[in-house]
């Protein structure tokens, strides 16, 4: 269903459209079907910008699988990294000796992935890997990288598909370039 021209956001140029995201998050699902095949998986999706890309990466699996969901704090209703990362919502179960897949929307500064690899190590699953719908290796300021990755961006602030400015553009179908949020 098109969108109509007056919705919010339908004016911002499209980086990635939905059939491009769709195609993408069907490889992405079969390559990490192969690498966890005929184990569980528990899959943790990181609030709120990574539901939607979750939602459709499960669904493409060809697993068992459970879900869970972990939030931070780091951006606020701010276009930069605050620098400060701290837990909003933690797990409901345990991890420990499982297998665990982060579904993260997006890999900027690399600081929050940083804490939350750290984070979930502690609680000492089976194995660790991170899946992330795009990844701005620009803006790293960490030396991190994900194992899976859906669209390698430039340095640009992207909404849609779940991804936000000040809780708005989430319901975007696809992801799009706001070209200048204010801070």
């Amino acid at each position: 269903m098109p969108m109509d021209s007056a919705a919010p956001g339908a004016e911002l140029e499209i980086l990635y459209d939905a059939d491009a995201i769709a195609r993408r998050g069907r490889e992405l699902a079969a390559q990490i079907s192969a690498d966890y095949r005929g184990r569980p998986l528990r899959v943790i999706g990181i609030l709120k910008g990574a539901w939607v890309f979750l939602a459709d990466l499960v669904r493409q699996l060809d697993l068992e699988v459970t879900v869970d969901f972990l939030s931070f704090a780091s951006y606020g209703d701010n276009a930069h990294p605050s620098g400060a990362v701290k837990i909003t919502k933690d797990l409901d179960q345990s991890v420990e000796g499982l297998d665990v897949l982060v579904v993260e929307d997006i890999l900027d500064t690399g600081q929050t992935f940083e804490y939350l690899r750290g984070v979930l190590e502690a609680h000492k699953p089976r194995s660790l890997k991170v899946v992330t719908l795009l990844d701005k290796p620009s803006r790293r300021v960490r030396p991190v990288q994900a194992d899976y990755v859906g669209f390698t961006i430039p340095d640009v602030f992207v909404v849609g598909y779940g991804l936000d400015h000040a809780q708005k553009y989430r319901h975007l179908p696809d992801v799009r370039v706001l070209p200048s949020p204010p801070d």
